[in-house]
């Protein structure tokens, strides 16, 4: 009998231990929570999150997914403006988006939907610095989503500007 309990022992710690390593993967892929204030929160088809049924990240998270410029001359500024920020390909792969649609809300309650496929194909940014600085609301900050306008004729028109969302505060995706 001894041997028995000992054998079902053995079998259910070996079953513990595989189902906490299986487990390990679900964990570390699985966000932080905010340290700072949240500045972005993403909800809808998303597979990764950290509040409730949605992803929400501050200006640290955002900026521990990496970096990328676009320099472009804009309709909203003087001359060429650089933007750096959170490439939004990498923002949809962090959070496991699942959706084919993006409809971004800014803290004025515009709103633009935007076809996840663009951000891929154009390189678009969620930038959270101009010029090198932290945006502020009153600069459209603190997120701005740009495409490479001077990189293709084909983004300097009404349709990619309206798509161009800032002071973004929330992203749903469909």
């Amino acid at each position: 009998m001894t041997g028995l309990l000992i054998g079902k022992r053995t079998l259910m710690t070996t079953i513990g231990m595989a189902a906490a390593a299986v487990a390990l993967p679900s964990r570390a892929s699985a966000l932080p929570q905010p340290t700072e204030s949240p500045i972005l929160r993403i909800a809808g088809k998303i597979r990764i999150k950290n509040d409730g049924d949605a992803a929400v990240f501050d200006r640290p998270m955002l900026d521990s997914l990496g970096s990328a410029t676009i320099t472009s001359v804009t309709p909203w500024f003087d001359g060429p403006v650089r933007f750096d920020g959170v490439p939004m390909a990498k923002l949809m792969e962090t959070v496991g988006a699942t959706g084919e649609m993006l409809t971004a809300i800014a803290l004025n309650d515009y709103s633009t939907d935007i076809p996840i496929s663009d951000f891929a194909r154009f390189g678009v940014l969620l930038a959270t610095k101009r010029n090198g600085a932290p945006m502020r609301v009153s600069e459209k900050g603190p997120l701005f989503i740009v495409y490479p306008y001077d990189s293709n004729p084909e983004l300097r028109s009404r349709l990619y500007y309206s798509r161009s969302a800032w002071s973004v505060a929330q992203l749903i995706i469909q």
